[in-house]
């Protein structure tokens, strides 16, 4: 648990190490004011030596031992003091607190004479910080301060009348006190434990100010922070990251939010540009349908094509000698007769027949075009006229819209003319009844300048549009194929559409069908104004015309 908790690990590792610092702190501290104590309670002791000594000379000046032990008495019954006593130099104890060890020796070896008598010779001269000592009393309860302080050969001691010690004795005898410490260990005890327990007090309270400023300012722009990356992995964009402060991590959290605007907008940009290339993809696959149904189609009709001249050639000359004798029989006979109504339909359908074939030859044979510039309004006009007699007599009323300022076209005006003619028939069998046809023309506008903003004419368009019965949508992909017709027997061969959609290609054009059933269709036919090659790629005989 602590491995993925970064709050637990910090408060963890700062707790111990606020309570080993402060551990150390208190014991550095403790230590000090113990030596600091005990160096009082060592000036103390020697300073009541002193005393002891100070007060003790003139008695034995006077040679008044019980004075000077009366003295002893009473200094060592003082709080603190355990043992005072006064010890001659041969190691006798002369004077004492305690009645019972007067007249006993001490050894050099005793822990009180041992730091004097580590030699030999004894020293004569102890510094201060070397007059005491701290040992652990013989009961082992608690420890005692012990101080030597030496009673030294003066000249009035010297010199009096009583003193039985020669001049040359520098040290007469030694004052031992015996300090207690453990009113004072008691002291440092309890202390220790006061300063422990403000010690943890401080460190918990420290722990817990800490621990404050690290969820504000550390542990919340962490968690914004995780939750932030949490929600960009899950694909949420839109929840930006609060910035708390203007330190590093606010710094951090308003680049978050820079970086997820960022991405965002990238998104959208990437989603812009997936809708822009599947619209490519799908205008890219369109084309490439159509450039196969094109291709299809002009296998399709080179095959019908062969087949056709194929038939054509068969069929021409039989129907000639038919049409050639029957023509003559016809008029060897009387008009009005039987047999002449007999041959007449003979010879009508027979004419039918070539009709078809010459058809056949023409969609079967590739008719170098002749072209040339052309009013194509005049081509309209003209073809107009010649439908327009027959289509009266079924009440259709055909009305043309031709733009007077449209520029002339390259091409075969010939073979446009029979694009508008098979258009035209189609268009007025397609009618059962009174109707309409409308002829259009005009040119479309392309831009071919950036720079300049300039515009020019680069086709025409030729619109033919009738309110017949239209094109079922099964049938829309099939109008353009050979001998594919929707008319009742003996009134279309299917020719006439494949012929004008190879008319139309060839000269670099399009044609294109809208059709509502029920409502009418719409043939539009767009033109090059120019020829689709270069004039330097113009054969020789399309640069003479």
């Amino acid at each position: 648990m602590i491995k993925n908790n970064l709050k637990l690990k910090v408060s963890v590792y700062l707790f111990v190490a606020l309570s080993v610092a402060t551990a150390l702190t208190t014991l550095l501290f403790i230590k000090h004011r113990e030596a600091e104590m005990q160096d009082m309670v060592a000036a103390h002791v020697m300073q009541i030596a002193d005393v002891v000594v100070a007060s003790t000379r003139y008695t034995m000046l006077l040679n008044k031992r019980d004075i000077a032990e009366r003295i002893i008495e009473d200094v060592g019954k003082q709080k603190g003091i355990e043992r005072l006593r006064v010890i001659s130099k041969d190691g006798t104890i002369i004077h004492s607190n305690s009645k019972s060890e007067i007249g006993y020796t001490v050894e050099q070896q005793d822990e009180s004479c041992i730091g004097c008598h580590q030699t030999s010779e004894p020293l004569k001269r102890v510094a201060d910080d070397k007059r005491w000592q701290v040992f652990t009393n013989p009961a082992g309860t608690h420890r005692v301060l012990t101080s030597m302080h030496a009673i030294r050969n003066e000249p009035t001691c010297a010199s009096a009348s009583c003193h039985e010690h020669p001049a040359s004795q520098s040290v007469l005898g030694i004052v031992d006190i015996a300090y207690s410490l453990e009113e004072i260990d008691q002291s440092m005890q309890e202390h220790a434990l006061h300063i422990a327990g403000v010690s943890f007090a401080s460190i918990l309270m420290l722990a817990l100010s800490l621990g404050y400023l690290l969820q504000r300012m550390i542990y919340l722009p962490l968690k914004d922070l995780e939750t932030g990356a949490k929600k960009i992995s899950s694909g949420d964009l839109g929840q930006p990251i609060p910035v708390r402060s203007a330190d590093e991590f606010g710094r951090v959290a308003g680049s978050f939010n820079d970086m997820t605007a960022a991405l965002s907008h990238a998104r959208v940009e990437l989603k812009e540009l997936i809708q822009e290339l599947e619209s490519k993809v799908d205008e890219r696959s369109r084309e490439l349908l159509e450039a196969r149904a094109e291709v299809a189609q002009g296998e399709k009709l080179a095959s019908i094509g062969v087949l056709a001249a194929g038939i054509a050639h068969e069929l021409n000359n039989p129907l000639t000698g038919v049409l050639t004798f029957t023509s003559l029989m016809r008029k060897k006979v009387l008009e009005g007769s039987e047999d002449a109504e007999d041959l007449d339909l003979v010879i009508r359908e027979t004419k039918r027949c070539a009709s078809i074939i010459r058809r056949l030859l023409d969609f079967a044979r590739e008719k170098v075009p002749v072209k040339g510039f052309f009013n194509l309004n005049q081509v309209v006009e003209d073809t107009v006229r010649f439908v327009e007699r027959p289509a009266s007599l079924q009440k259709i009323v055909i009305t043309t819209d031709l733009d007077p300022d449209l520029p002339q076209i390259w091409g075969d005006a010939d073979l446009i003319k029979q694009v508008v003619l098979n258009i035209l028939v189609n268009a007025q069998q397609a009618i059962d009844g009174a109707g309409t046809i409308v002829v259009m023309t005009r040119a479309c506008i392309a831009k071919t300048s950036q720079q300049n903003d300039e515009k020019r004419p680069s086709m025409v368009e030729l619109a033919i549009n009738d309110t017949g019965c239209g094109i079922p949508e099964a049938n829309m992909q099939r109008i353009f194929d050979p001998f594919f017709t929707s008319k009742e027997v003996g009134k279309g061969t299917g020719l006439g559409l494949s012929v004008s959609y190879g008319i139309v290609k060839a000269h670099g054009g399009e044609i294109k069908v809208a059709s509502v059933v029920g409502q009418g269709t719409t043939f539009r036919i767009l033109l090059p104004i120019t020829s689709p090659v270069s004039e330097g790629e113009l054969s020789s005989d399309e640069k003479a015309q």
